[in-house]
């Protein structure tokens, strides 16, 4: 638990330092770090349920993921239901790992999560598939899957 603390300790110096209104921001490796060591953690995949079955998912223990959508497909409306579900998805007490494919909707997720009350929401910075390369390609630059964490492919 030493090396967690001292991952959420560099999440929240990172909070500090961008003036996140949620309890951090870890990097791929360390939510998986946390993932490994923790397992109370839980990774909240916010992205819709089509890109999981088009693009795949972070292969983690059953227990450890939710799919809890902060969008819905097809459309892009905002999911209602999305605090209702993160609160029956997450546990109040452990960390709650937000997760989409490059960052930006976990980001909205988590800062909506923490008005809301949740006090160890994380958003995964570079999200699955991290930002696109100059060929307009993504896992090249950086996120889960560029990273080699282990992913279940669509």
């Amino acid at each position: 638990m030493a090396q967690q603390d001292e991952t959420l300790a560099r999440a929240a110096r990172r909070r500090d330092e961008q003036g996140l209104s949620y309890a951090g921001a870890v990097t791929p490796q360390e939510a998986y770090a946390i993932l490994q060591a923790n397992p109370r953690a839980k990774l909240i995949d916010v992205r819709t349920r089509a890109e999981i079955d088009w693009v795949g998912r972070p292969d983690v223990p059953p227990e450890q993921y939710a799919l809890v959508e902060w969008n819905r497909y097809p459309g892009g409306v905002r999911n209602p239901e999305f605090l209702a579900e993160l609160r029956a998805a997450a546990p109040a007490d452990a960390p709650a790992l937000l997760l989409c494919r490059s960052a930006a909707r976990s980001k909205a997720a988590a800062s909506a999560a923490a008005e809301a009350g949740f006090t160890q929401v994380y958003d995964i910075l570079e999200g699955f598939e991290g930002d696109r390369d100059a060929a307009g390609h993504r896992k090249q630059v950086g996120g889960w899957c560029f990273h080699q964490l282990p992913w279940i492919g669509a």
